[in-house]
């Protein structure tokens, strides 16, 4: 029990804590619902005392005080992902913005490239053997703890003790702080008329003992909802949610039947429903693996049968994908796309899909396009992409030359905007 011991040295507030940050210093720390939100306040705190700090992390809930205004030549943000807490930030010149695949991140700190002086997390109380678990995040967060310099834990009661590869032991840390507050959390939205239109069509591609990888949203949260019946489902994903939760407790999914990981769900971070992060909490079901293993495309396709679902914001007439931007205006990231398109293309009997509506603007403009607007980026390429569904329908663009995807992805288009895209197809010399 020397760790209790440990334990007690390394206890401080949350102020002294984030008195190990130097200017100057690179720091990462979780994002999503696992923010130290204790550690970022004191840390906004010494705004005076600290200059030209880089902040890594993933996606921010909420409001994050550290890209306030006011914060310039103090704190500037690298994210790996836009949010909603420093989407403006990024926007307007005041934070910066890392295109990457979401299995690339660890990389970063392993190799040097970004390499870390401090990293902040939230974990959950620790057990009888000293061992913090990452909870509802477990992402580049291990990962970063293994190669900063210095690591900060805030220890949060209401973090659920999710099991897997995502533990921390009190002897790897320089600072322990005791804070609990309630996780953030992501009430699902009753799905609207298209989305559950885009999940009818989804249904065929879905046979029984096939994994499963979606996030979360209404397109997922209809897939889950009309899968019906012990299918034997598994599911590898980046992310749970409400959706997953609630087809595993009828039975839907068992993973019986997966051909790695048999038994478990593998997961990399939790999002959700207060409801969801107690099914997480010391569930054997479940398994936390950080994201170099979960979204890894060759770990991935080792999965047979693996049906990944993916969004997009818009999609050209040739089949290439922006998901991260609109125009020139960033607005999420790269996350785990290409990570699971590509890993479901090279799984046996897998299928890789992009699943949007068919217009955007209360059905002002298509999102298919006879080009990508000015500014916006490629996320998944055209020789990435297989399946397109829409409200109207779906279409394989494999091994489709770029005449037949355009005619395929016109006829999934919004039937007002055809004639449009015909022509427009046409004057690329898509069509003779």
């Amino acid at each position: 029990m020397n760790w209790l011991r440990d334990y007690g040295v390394k206890l401080r507030t949350a102020e002294e804590a984030v008195g190990i940050v130097e200017s100057g210093n690179r720091v990462y720390y979780g994002g999503n619902a696992a923010i130290p939100q204790a550690l970022i306040r004191a840390l906004a705190a010494r705004r005076d005392q600290l200059t030209d700090v880089q902040l890594n992390h993933v996606l921010l809930l909420g409001e994050d005080p550290l890209s306030a205004s006011g914060m310039e030549g103090h704190f500037r943000h690298n994210s790996l992902f836009v949010g909603p807490a420093d989407r403006t930030a990024v926007n307007d010149g005041r934070a910066d913005y890392i295109p990457i695949f979401l299995h690339h991140i660890p990389r970063l700190y392993r190799r040097g490239v970004l390499p870390l002086d401090v990293a902040m997390v939230q974990v959950s109380p620790p057990d009888e053997h000293g061992f913090m678990s990452l909870g509802v995040e477990n992402l580049a967060s291990k990962s970063a703890c293994e190669t900063a310099k210095k690591v900060i834990v805030q220890v949060n009661e209401q973090m659920p003790r999710v099991l897997g590869d995502s533990f921390l032991h009190v002897g790897r840390v320089d600072a322990v702080v005791e804070h609990t507050e309630a996780l953030p959390t992501l009430e699902p939205r009753a799905a609207t008329e298209v989305e559950k239109a885009i999940a009818e069509h989804i249904l065929p591609l879905i046979e029984p003992g096939a994994t499963l990888q979606m996030g979360i949203g209404g397109i997922p949260d209809s897939v889950y909802a009309a899968l019906e019946g012990n299918m034997d489902l598994g599911i590898h994903t980046e992310m749970i949610s409400d959706g997953a939760m609630h087809a595993i407790e009828r039975g839907t999914v068992t993973g019986n039947r997966k051909s790695l990981h048999p038994g478990k769900t593998v997961i990399t971070f939790a999002l959700g429903t207060e409801t969801l992060y107690e099914f997480l909490d010391n569930n054997p079901f479940i398994e936390s693996h950080r994201v170099e293993y979960t979204n890894d495309p060759f770990v991935v396709s080792r999965n047979e049968n693996l049906v990944a679902i993916n969004s997009a914001i818009e999609l050209d007439l040739t089949g290439q994908v922006c998901s991260d931007s609109i125009g020139p205006y960033i607005y999420s990231g790269f996350g785990g796309q290409v990570d699971f398109i590509r890993g479901a293309a090279r799984s046996k009997g897998g299928r890789p899909i992009i699943a949007l509506p068919a217009t955007a603007r209360e059905g002002k403009s298509s999102r298919i396009v006879p080009f990508l607007h000015e500014g916006s980026g490629v996320v998944t390429s055209r020789g990435d992409v297989h399946y397109v569904v829409t409200e109207f329908g779906v279409v394989n663009l494999f091994g489709k030359n770029l005449r037949e995807r355009a005619e395929a992805l016109i006829g999934i288009a919004h039937p007002d905007f055809r004639e449009d895209l015909e022509r427009a197809a046409r004057e690329r010399k898509l069509f003779p």
